[in-house]
């Protein structure tokens, strides 16, 4: 009760269910720009090494002295050290995004509004593992970043329940209700990725027929990211020996490249024809140095692919200067960089070696 009671009083108000849904005409122009200011300020990749070389306490220093600082001395009040960190990355992380919502208007907003509710997702699904693994509220709350409809109170409410009962039955009236009334305690894998499903099929639904030119732009842009993520778990996959069809519904429908015919075509195959087939996709120019069959990790595959999305948006995004795609160019490259950050903050805590953190990163 106490931690909730500090919460409120650094997270006050709430925004409405269902997020922001600004009427009238898409403000492209307005947002854009002030996006292209905010893009300024993210740390240029030069960055990443430098921070590699310092140890925890300059990073921290280093980190306390950027853009990150208001987050750092709201969220003292209640961590320090490594959590601190953290905590104010998610913080600064969902005040970034949900100022996207605000700015913008119409056509614009909804789509921003509809992209931004994975993080509702993300969190949901954070306080159902908690649950699972027994995991205390503060620990819970530490993972949690409210950038999409719900607010980070009404999320603290959720991680401060004791049972995984009591925190669907509080969501009974969302969207998700359907999908978490199925939880059984043991079947979690199944809702997260029905829950996953749901977001992209979502997605699709606000899309629609992609008659104007935005909704195309962020139709190929959504598929772009379901390409990634399927061939993410279909690596997952064959490097496991997992090639039952069984797994195909782990797969995302509506990928820009890959059909689920492609992919289920491509789970049959010997891991060593598997690479050879990606030879004929536009990602494998990014990935092709580091796969092999006898790779141990697929940390770094997964960090290229990841790289490879967010080439693909900025190239786009230059093609495309007055539309959605900057937009979301610039909301890949944020939550890039506070994964990255995370990473080597986290990386040097646990005193992992250089090389093994620099896998991970996407730069």
């Amino acid at each position: 009760m106490e931690l909730l009671q500090k919460l409120r009083r650094y997270y006050p108000g709430s925004r409405k269910k269902g997020g922001s849904r600004k009427k009238g005409s898409s403000n492209y122009a307005y947002t854009t720009t002030r996006v292209r200011a905010m893009k300024v300020h993210l740390f240029p990749k030069e960055t990443y090494p430098r921070l590699m070389n310092m140890d925890l306490n300059e990073m921290t220093r280093f980190i306390q002295e950027s853009k990150y600082k208001d987050a750092i001395d709201e969220m003292a009040r209640n961590y320090k050290g490594v959590d601190l960190i953290e905590n104010a990355l998610n913080r600064n992380l969902a005040v970034t995004f949900t100022k996207l919502i605000d700015i913008s208007e119409g056509e614009l907003n909804l789509l921003i509004s509809e992209q931004l509710k994975e993080y509702d997702i993300w969190n949901i699904k954070t306080i159902l593992r908690g649950k699972y693994c027994n995991a205390s509220t503060e620990e819970i709350m530490e993972a949690i970043v409210a950038a999409g409809s719900m607010h980070y109170t009404e999320f603290a409410e959720l991680a401060s329940k004791d049972t995984y009962q009591e925190v669907i039955s509080e969501l009974v009236e969302s969207e998700y209700y359907p999908i978490l009334e199925q939880y059984t305690g043991d079947n979690l894998d199944d809702i997260e990725n029905q829950l996953d499903k749901k977001y992209y099929a979502d997605l699709f639904d606000v899309i629609g027929l992609a008659k104007s030119k935005d909704r195309k732009l962020f139709a190929n842009f959504t598929r772009t990211g379901i390409d990634v993520k399927n061939l993410m778990t279909l690596f997952r996959l064959k490097k496991s020996g997992m090639t039952d069809p069984e797994y195909m519904d782990l797969m995302i429908d509506g990928g820009s490249q890959m059909t689920l015919v492609d992919i289920e075509r491509m789970l049959d195959l010997p891991f060593e024809e598997f690479i050879a087939e990606l030879e004929n996709y536009p990602c494998w120019d990014e990935i092709s140095d580091v796969v092999s069959s006898d790779m141990e990790s697929l940390s770094i595959v997964e960090s290229r692919l990841k790289k490879y999305r967010l080439k693909s948006a900025i190239s786009s995004s230059r093609f495309y200067p007055l539309s959605i795609v900057p937009i979301m160019d610039y909301m890949l490259s944020k939550k890039n960089e506070v994964n990255n950050l995370r990473i080597i903050i986290r990386g040097k805590a646990a005193n992992l070696g250089d090389d093994f953190i620099r896998e991970q990163l996407v730069i």
